[in-house]
């Protein structure tokens, strides 16, 4: 059976920002290249035909009609999106893969920003999965099981201390899309709603009955660097985009695309306050909300009445050490990927898929953790940095 059958099987951030696509910037029809990356070494370039016949199954799909309805049910996508949605199918030649001459898998996704937002957790599904089903064919799902039973456990002692509540953020990087589902499904029964708050995945959150949870990722902000009237502006003037769109909803920023100096500096009263707080992705996540709650002291702003997110790499050891040290300075959440649905046994593939180019200018992640930025223009990532005062 293909990996991918169905468009719901997807990261609700996609949906999210491809409304504001839709609405915000259909005039200019911003064209985008998205570029797949592999952080640690695996020999993936012999699974290309697999994945190239995965990604002609993917662009046969369309939505179905109880698909449509459910995301009718979503009180902030509108009926103008979902109508398009309706005739919406992804097109095969916007999306290449081949192996290069160093025998390296290449993925690249370029075409209309409306159109090719979609293929870059699909891609990564399909990725993980080829590898995980040619590669580790053989697992042992019992200490699969027995990690996410302790899981449950741990998260039930600590809860009511530590006013914890995390989401599952897997999709991605998941071992398989039936792993994921039982990884869901089995938290939803277990675990009370004020614990276990929902999942990224709009599929799994149609067919269990939680909540689907997703707003802005990085290329939503990086897009701003094509987009923008200034380059200097184009994280507010993506921020801006964002709340006319949203107008108080799914308010939650992301601070880590440019760094998060920069990101304060643009983060000022007005954003402060109409957003309901920020996201984590990379860097030290106790410097970072350290930093973040006395920045909204600085600006007379409670931190109890906001929410700091962290969704960088995590466990439930270091979710738990984070919500402890910040219990009754500011509200906690917790997205958790890769240890939740790809906690097999194996170590998974690190991999991206991130937007390298906007309106034929490049685009560049300049991440706090080393190895996690992204750019192909050198030149540019050098200006980008002069431009919002990023030291090397």
């Amino acid at each position: 059976m293909p990996i991918i059958n169905s468009l719901l099987d997807q990261d609700l951030y996609k949906f999210t920002m491809a409304q504001a696509v839709f609405h915000q910037f259909s005039k200019q029809r911003p064209m985008t290249r998205f570029k797949f990356k592999c952080r640690n070494k695996n020999e993936l370039a012999k699974y290309v035909n697999d994945i190239n016949a995965e990604l002609d199954h993917l662009c046969t799909l369309n939505f179905k009609k109880n698909e449509l309805d459910y995301l009718a049910t979503l009180p902030f996508l509108s009926q103008d999106f979902i109508d398009f949605l309706e005739y919406f199918r992804l097109k095969r030649e916007y999306i290449k893969c081949w192996v290069d001459e160093n025998n390296e898998l290449q993925i690249e996704a370029t075409g209309p920003w409306i159109q090719v937002i979609f293929f870059e957790v699909f891609v990564l599904a399909i990725v993980q999965e080829v590898w995980t089903y040619n590669e580790h064919y053989d697992i042992d799902f019992h200490y699969a099981r027995q990690q996410l039973n302790e899981k449950i456990s741990h998260a039930k002692k600590y809860a009511d201390l530590l006013r914890f509540n995390f989401a599952d953020f897997g999709t991605r990087r998941r071992f398989s899309h039936e792993w994921q589902r039982e990884v869901v499904e089995t938290m939803a029964n277990e675990l009370p709603r004020n614990i276990f708050t929902g999942t990224s995945n709009v599929l799994f959150a149609m067919e269990t009955g939680i909540k689907p949870i997703g707003t802005m990722a990085h290329e939503y902000l990086q897009a701003g660097q094509g987009l923008g009237p200034r380059l200097v502006h184009s994280q507010k003037f993506m921020l801006e985009k964002w709340v006319q769109e949203y107008r108080g909803d799914l308010g939650i920023a992301l601070s880590d695309v440019v760094g998060f100096d920069a990101f304060l500096r643009d983060f000022d009263k007005y954003f402060a306050k109409l957003y309901d707080g920020c996201r984590h992705d990379s860097g030290d996540p106790i410097e970072w909300c350290e930093r973040l709650i006395a920045h909204y002291e600085s600006l007379g702003i409670d931190p109890m009445t906001k929410t700091a997110v962290f969704s960088d790499g995590l466990n439930f050891t270091n979710a738990f050490d984070i919500a402890n040290r910040f219990r009754g300075r500011i509200k906690t959440s917790f997205g958790i990927g890769t240890n939740l649905t790809n906690d097999v046994g194996i170590t998974p593939l690190q991999i991206v898929m991130k937007m390298v180019e906007c309106n034929g200018s490049p685009v560049a992640k300049i991440s706090d953790s080393k190895g996690k930025g992204m750019c192909e223009d050198d030149e540019y990532l050098k200006y980008l940095k002069k431009v919002f005062k990023i030291k090397e």
